[in-house]
């Protein structure tokens, strides 16, 4: 499968049906290449693993008592320092990020995964290497 947004639910965006194309049909090139014998060398890519789902403050009752603070909002991908704003409550007070390192959110303040109690998902740079590949069917 491919995912890629952001885009609300319910929501047909040209710019993001566009991007899906691309990656698609890169997909399907990647196929055909390696099919007719292509070889590929190794190759190093940055990618984002997923380390958290982190919700929203809440009181004991269960309930909601801060959002996604506005520094944060539509954040998705960029870095998130130690003491950079999280979230803010409704009474105006700033909860700040406390971690030991930077991490990159992304789903900030979806709406498909409020009721599942997750603010926005936590992750982290990694470097991922791949040997080269050839198909041994030729």
């Amino acid at each position: 499968g491919v995912e890629v947004g952001p885009q609300p639910q319910g929501v047909v965006r040209a710019d993001i049906l566009d991007k899906m194309r691309k990656i698609v049909k890169h997909g399907l090139d990647f196929v055909q290449l390696f099919n007719e014998g292509r070889e590929f060398p190794p190759c190093t890519i940055e990618v984002f693993k997923i380390m958290e789902k982190v919700d929203y403050p809440r009181n004991k009752n269960d309930e909601v008592i801060a959002i996604i603070h506005p520094k944060l909002q539509d954040q998705d991908w960029q870095p998130l320092n130690n003491g950079d704003p999280l979230f803010l409550t409704l009474d105006g007070e700033v909860i700040a990020y406390k971690g030991d390192c930077t991490v990159y959110p992304t789903f900030i303040n979806e709406a498909a995964y409020y009721e599942k109690k997750q603010a926005f998902v936590k992750t982290v740079k990694v470097n991922l290497t791949a040997k080269h590949i050839r198909s041994s069917v030729l």
